[in-house]
């Protein structure tokens, strides 16, 4: 069975087939979704949905686009949902300046403020980086996030990245852009990170992998990256698709403190 640990089951683009979507994941061997907060009501939302599925858990958080909106109440709010039993995770937070749509200086003070916020309820923390590398790996250390550990999700990193993620204590998880044809430095990377440190997901409905691209994702894509994975890992020794699965799911349950079985529909 496998856990697609990064999803956003609330996007609207999925308001017409939100129930078949997630019937498709289960039938192709999806037994578990995280779905994920990029602000106070897409979190929200995330809790909402946790309630109403019982193999779905909840993240919530502020993702670096949207920190300019905090507001004075958004932390007790977020005080008030990370109480909720299904909310495994605070995310995604952290910093990205590649479009830089809230200011950097306010990214790096809300990222900190946020994993304080993640320390305090023991809440592992979902890293988004782009183009922040330093300065994510410095406040990650600087604000002992390795206390609660985490992951960093989408990894695209490159292999000091990788290491220094490693080297803290969390996860990398890879998505539907380790299949894609231009990816050849992350599939290199995936040969090196041990399968106990390892992730996957989908991000969906963004980053559709090979051979779906250009339609939107969903979570039953997620078999795609692990037979990706299984494909990279076998060039140093034989590893199936069933072992990716089983050993990814193993360390989510572990990262997210899951219950050993997932509950069924």
């Amino acid at each position: 069975m496998l856990i697609d640990t990064h999803t956003h089951l609330d996007d609207t683009r999925y308001d017409g087939d939100r129930e078949a979507m997630i019937a498709r994941a289960r039938e192709s061997g999806v037994d578990t979704f995280i779905t994920i907060g990029c602000d106070l009501a897409t979190s929200r939302a995330a809790v909402e949905l946790a309630d109403r599925y019982p193999f779905v858990y909840a993240s919530i958080g502020v993702h670096p686009h949207e920190v300019r909106h905090i507001g004075d109440d958004w932390y007790d709010e977020f005080r008030r949902l990370a109480r909720h039993p299904k909310v495994v995770a605070y995310g995604e937070i952290g910093l990205d300046y590649h479009y830089n749509h809230s200011p950097p200086k306010l990214q790096r003070e809300r990222f900190r403020e946020q994993i304080l916020l993640a320390r305090e309820f023991k809440l592992p923390v979902i890293i988004h980086t782009r183009e922040a590398q330093e300065d994510t790996i410095a406040i990650l250390k600087e604000e002992n996030a390795g206390e609660t550990g985490g992951v960093f999700h989408c990894f695209t990193g490159d292999a000091r990245l990788a290491q220094d993620g490693l080297d803290l204590g969390f996860y990398l998880s890879f998505s539907g852009v380790v299949t894609f044809q231009n990816a050849a430095m992350l599939r290199e990377i995936v040969k090196i990170v041990p399968m106990d440190r390892m992730l996957i997901e989908t991000d969906c409905p963004y980053l559709t992998p090979a051979p779906h691209r250009g339609k939107r994702n969903e979570p039953a894509y997620v078999r795609l990256v692990a037979e990706t994975i299984a494909s990279v890992k076998s060039t140093a020794s034989p590893v199936s698709m069933d072992e990716v699965g089983r050993l990814t799911s193993a360390n989510a349950r572990r990262l997210f403190k899951l219950a050993h079985e997932s509950p069924s529909a």
